[in-house]
C-alpha cells in the first residue's frame, strides 16, 4: 500500500480510532486509557453502549457469540454472558449516570481467573458536534501475577472491544 492510501485509510478509520495511553504499569497493577470521538451525541452513543451484544467482538466472549451479551444498566446490573452451555459475568454495574458515565466492576477475560481486582470506566462528553468517550481500566492484584507483563496485550484488546462501539455508535 502506498503513502497516501495509508493515510486516506488512517483517515476514514479516524472517528473510531483510540488513542491508547497505558498511564499506569507495575507488577501488582496497571491503568489504561483510550480515547475515541464519535460523530453521534452523547444520548446516542449511550445507546449503543449499553448494548454490547451489538458491537462487542464475538472473539472477546466465551460462547463464541456476541448476541449472547447483555448489560443491565444500573447499579448493581449485570454485563453477562449466557448460552445453552454456560454463563459468565464479565461484571458488575457500580454506577451509573445515563448519557455521560457507565462504571464496572469485573476482571474481563482471562484477567478473572487470577482473582484481580478490575474496575472499566467509560465517560461520554460532548465534544464538537459528537462526543468523546474515553475508557479507563484499572486492574489490580498480587504482584506474582507480574501484570506488567499483560497491559500491552490488555490495552490492545480494550482498544478493539471499545472501538467497536465507537465505530457503531459513528454511523448512528
Amino acid at each position: 500500500m502506498n503513502r497516501p492510501s495509508v493515510v486516506l485509510w488512517l483517515v476514514a478509520l479516524a472517528p473510531s480510532l483510540a488513542w491508547p495511553a497505558v498511564k499506569q504499569s507495575a507488577p501488582d497493577g496497571f491503568l489504561i486509557e483510550h480515547k475515541f470521538q464519535i460523530a453521534a451525541t452523547p444520548a446516542a452513543a449511550w445507546q449503543v453502549l449499553v448494548h454490547p451484544e451489538r458491537w462487542w467482538p464475538k472473539d472477546h466472549t466465551w460462547s463464541g457469540n456476541a448476541a449472547n451479551l447483555s448489560l443491565a444498566p444500573e447499579a448493581g446490573g449485570c454485563f453477562c454472558e449466557r448460552w445453552d452451555a454456560g454463563s459468565v459475568e464479565h461484571g458488575r454495574v457500580i454506577h451509573v449516570r445515563p448519557d455521560r458515565m457507565l462504571r464496572f466492576s469485573g476482571a474481563l477475560g482471562p484477567l478473572q481467573d487470577m482473582a484481580v481486582t478490575g474496575v472499566l470506566t467509560v465517560t461520554l462528553a460532548p465534544a464538537g458536534d459528537g462526543t468523546e468517550a474515553t475508557v479507563t481500566y484499572r486492574v489490580s492484584g498480587d504482584a506474582s501475577h507480574k501484570l506488567d507483563g499483560l497491559v500491552t496485550v490488555v490495552d490492545a484488546v480494550v482498544g478493539q472491544q471499545f472501538g467497536g462501539f465507537a465505530a457503531l455508535a459513528s454511523r448512528r
